[in-house]
């Protein structure tokens, strides 16, 4: 290569890393701030995992000690009605071996009285209110909690019907809702585009590759929340010593690639919430 295609190719990319780092730096530049609807530096997973899975008693427990945001899980019955349950299969949290979709609201099995506690090894917690709530009564029972909604199945009847009563509730500016699964967000998107959409999984592995080669500052962001999995946890949930080598060095490499503090700290991706406890998570906003 001669000196005079040396120095081109050099100043070229001088160029794009210092326009990539402005940009990434001042994204106002290139993109529109979006409205950020809420601010909240603490979710409660789960309804704080302190109890059965998701019963109302939780709810109200995470916002009564200043929870700013709730995360829960939906599902929808043979009779149609949006219930807040992380499995959809009930046999580990009720002991009864059926699954939420061939039941209607009226015939589910309530919780079991005591339940694993998720995060904590041999750990149990016991329940009063054991019933499977319907997320018409979250709504109700805190209109002014912003919650984050996972919509745990690919079902067309499902997103539609949680986005009727985020409308009827008045709750499209303090909702987020999607899921790891890209068709399901993308559902969600076109079901209602009011409601702010968290990242796929394929859309995180994507921001994560504009990250690294320096592109993000230059692709318009459409999701405004950030939910990305925090690897280390997993040694937590496991005992270390009964992983391998390779599995530590891929939990090890998985948390450098992401919880990269570059990543999070330009106001192209803000650090607003994380998860309560034993974070599993790390959600963002996204401003840009």
């Amino acid at each position: 290569m001669s000196s005079t295609a040396a120095f081109y190719l050099l100043s070229t990319l001088g160029g794009y890393l210092v326009t990539s780092f402005l940009l990434l730096k001042y994204p106002t530049l290139l993109h529109q701030r979006k409205k950020q609807r809420f601010l909240g530096k603490h979710i409660s997973h789960r309804g704080g995992e302190r109890g059965p899975q998701s019963p109302m008693a939780e709810f109200s427990h995470a916002v009564k000690i200043g929870t700013d945001m709730l995360e829960l899980d939906c599902h929808i019955t043979k009779d149609e009605e949006v219930v807040v349950s992380h499995d959809e299969n009930l046999k580990r949290a009720t002991g009864v071996n059926v699954n939420i979709s061939d039941l209607k609201y009226c015939e589910l099995p309530p919780y079991l009285g005591k339940l694993d506690v998720s995060f904590q090894r041999a750990c149990q917690c016991e329940g009063k209110d054991n019933r499977i709530p319907l997320l018409k009564e979250v709504f109700e029972a805190f209109p002014n909690t912003p919650i984050n909604i996972d919509i745990k199945v690919n079902n067309n009847v499902l997103i539609k019907k949680v986005s009727e009563l985020v409308k009827q509730y008045n709750r499209e500016h303090i909702t987020v809702w999607g899921n790891a699964n890209y068709e399901i967000v993308e559902k969600c998107y076109k079901e209602n585009s009011d409601i702010p959409i968290l990242f796929s999984l394929q859309r995180v592995l994507l921001i994560l590759g504009l990250f690294f080669t320096g592109l993000l500052p230059f692709v318009p962001i459409r999701e405004q929340f950030f939910e990305i999995p925090m690897p280390s946890i997993i040694l937590k949930l496991k005992e270390p010593h009964t992983m391998s080598r390779s599995q530590k060095f891929l939990i090890w490499l998985s948390d450098l690639l992401l919880m990269r503090k570059a990543l999070f700290d330009p106001p192209h991706l803000a650090t607003k919430r994380n998860f309560e406890g034993h974070c599993s998570y790390l959600v963002v906003s996204c401003y840009f």
